[in-house]
């Protein structure tokens, strides 16, 4: 089995980001996580996973304005979707760095 950690940087305000909603889907969108960040910024309970295709959605919209982030309408950036793939056990860190405009994420460790 495979571990599975996230960790959501806030770049805009400089800090974790807290109260994300994220959800782990399989390739077929069967949903195998609901969480929320924590105030690290790291969603604790992933569950271990396979080798094979997974999506993270991270809703970035709804964590900016409950901050009190004054967004568009719709806003550039809601929900933020990062397809990644597991190609053998060990421990898959997926990080996201987002602002309001922008966003980056990578395999960590």
């Amino acid at each position: 089995m495979t571990s599975l950690s996230t960790h959501v940087l806030d770049t805009a305000y400089g800090c974790p980001a807290e109260g994300v909603a994220i959800r782990l889907l399989s390739a077929q969108g069967a949903l195998l996580f609901a969480g929320k960040t924590n105030a690290d910024g790291r969603c604790p309970g992933l569950p271990p996973i396979e080798p094979g295709q997974y999506q993270l959605t991270f809703a970035v919209a709804a964590y900016y304005r409950a901050r009190g982030t004054i967004l568009s309408d719709p806003p550039f950036l809601d929900v933020i979707t990062v397809q990644f793939g597991v190609s053998d056990d060990g421990h898959y860190h997926v990080p996201l760095l987002v602002s309001p405009y922008g966003y980056s994420t990578y395999r960590g460790s």
